[in-house]
């Protein structure tokens, strides 16, 4: 099948170590999404609370061995899902797969998730500027997807007072960071309205790690 120019994959290096992968997902996109629903079919998406009380405005659930959680008692990774009692989705090989080949692309061979969260944007949701750092590895990248309405995604430095960059996301694009840039600051500025044709009136975001 042949690609017009406007949807070619191309690659941006917005820091060393970090890297965006213009439309690397475009054409798996669709088959995405129906695993996004597949998975929350078994763990529902729900706002987290953070150890402060406040309620998240990103709407997550979580699949792979371990799931990212949220409430007064910190953040941290978890074997099961707390509102259901069970382990957290098997992480579809699809996903994994998808992350596995975008890390080769952006430099990081070898990566092996154990965690993919799965976030929800509704519009005005945001996610702050924060660092992924409840990993006890640390020296794996973070690989992130990008699904249905456009985001502008920040990428910052090593304190919350470092310059940011601002990115356009759109669907079927990925970022990678690691190694220098993997614990610099990064967030999601408040979504727009819209409709995309494939997802509707939201943003997915696939985030997979490798916590231990």
């Amino acid at each position: 099948m042949s690609l017009f120019a406007d949807e070619l994959p191309w690659r941006f290096d917005l820091l060393p170590g970090a890297v965006v992968l213009h439309r690397f997902a475009l054409h798996e996109a669709s088959a995405l999404l129906e695993t996004i629903a597949a998975v929350a079919s078994q763990a529902a998406f729900r706002h987290l609370v953070t150890p402060g009380g406040l309620a998240m405005s990103v709407a997550m659930t979580n699949c792979g061995e371990k799931g990212w959680h949220s409430d007064a008692h910190g953040y941290r990774y978890t074997t099961h899902d707390p509102l259901s009692g069970k382990p957290w989705p098997v992480m579809p090989a699809n996903l994994c797969v998808l992350a596995q080949r975008a890390a080769q692309e952006a430099g990081y061979p070898d990566f092996h998730p154990d965690a993919c969260l799965v976030n929800r944007y509704v519009p005005g949701a945001r996610l702050s500027l924060h660092q992924d750092k409840d990993e006890q590895d640390r020296t794996a990248p973070i690989v992130s997807v990008s699904l249905g309405l456009p985001a502008v995604f920040q990428f910052g430095g090593a304190t919350r007072q470092s310059p940011l960059q601002r990115v356009l996301l759109e669907h079927g694009d990925v970022v990678v960071w690691g190694g220098p840039s993997r614990l610099f600051y990064h967030g999601v500025q408040p979504l727009k309205e819209g409709i995309h044709p494939d997802a509707g009136a939201v943003r997915y975001n696939l985030t997979f790690r490798k916590t231990c």
